[in-house]
């Protein structure tokens, strides 16, 4: 319906193949981040697969793991539990737990291990004041609010702009669209520094041992991937619709 409306009205030749190509190089960008993104999860879920089923030296569960690299931290006030779900496990700063998914709370795999450690990376950033988190945390009530009411509010903007010619109402649309880009940017620095922070803590404590550390990156560095190309898709997002508006005006 916007991009209907964004692409309605009279232009001459010129103008009208400008935007058509503007418009379609940023969907096609769209496009091909997405293709890039189907690949990246079926890959994901591939290494998952693997290392879910092989098991570990130590015989650990994933919660055991967690709970000790908590431990290890002098972090005591965080809670290990189950929650539903296939690769639903997080953090909760909220809450101070550790959610860990079906198949990493009770498995004594690598891919648990490297899962689970990964969460608890993300309570030591808490614990620790880790500046990206804080930021991304802050950022989450904005986020969710602009998730829901941007379309709607470009939408409102292209009408206004028909009318008036102004265009301001669909740039605060845009820059509501901004702020999920924004959330995605940040969001790399604290999913990778979990990564690293639960490989260093597996190797330095002897959890895993040196073949079984080559699947536990393996795994993190596969799940790091979605969160790069969740990102890159969110700033073809922003693009296509500052294409679309500027195209628009002319």
């Amino acid at each position: 319906m916007i991009t209907t409306l964004l692409q309605s009205g009279n232009y001459d030749g010129q103008s009208a193949l400008l935007t058509n190509l503007t418009t379609s190089e940023a969907f096609f960008l769209i496009i091909i981040i997405g293709l890039v993104g189907m690949v990246v999860q079926a890959r994901l879920r591939s290494v998952f697969n693997k290392y879910s089923n092989v098991g570990l030296s130590n015989s650990m569960t994933g919660a055991e793991i967690a709970e000790k690299m908590l431990r290890d931290h002098n972090i005591h006030n965080v809670r290990v539990t189950q929650v539903n779900g296939v690769l639903t496990d997080h953090y909760n700063p909220a809450t101070l737990t550790v959610n860990l998914s079906e198949a990493v709370y009770s498995s004594r795999s690598i891919a648990a291990a490297a899962v689970a450690c990964h969460e608890c990376g993300h309570a030591v950033q808490h614990a620790q004041g880790y500046a990206p988190l804080q930021l991304r945390s802050s950022l989450v009530p904005v986020v969710n609010f602009s998730a829901r009411m941007a379309q709607w509010v470009i939408l409102l903007g292209i009408i206004m702009m028909s009318v008036s010619g102004s265009a301001v109402v669909c740039w605060i649309g845009v820059g509501m669209i901004a702020m999920s880009a924004l959330f995605s940017i940040v969001t790399l620095p604290v999913e990778y520094n979990a990564s690293d922070r639960a490989l260093e803590w597996l190797e330095s404590s002897r959890t895993l041992r040196a073949d079984e550390m080559d699947g536990a990156k393996l795994s993190l560095c596969w799940a790091a991937r979605t969160y790069l190309v969740a990102a890159l898709s969110a700033i073809a997002s922003l693009l296509y619709y500052i294409a679309l508006i500027n195209n628009r005006r002319d």
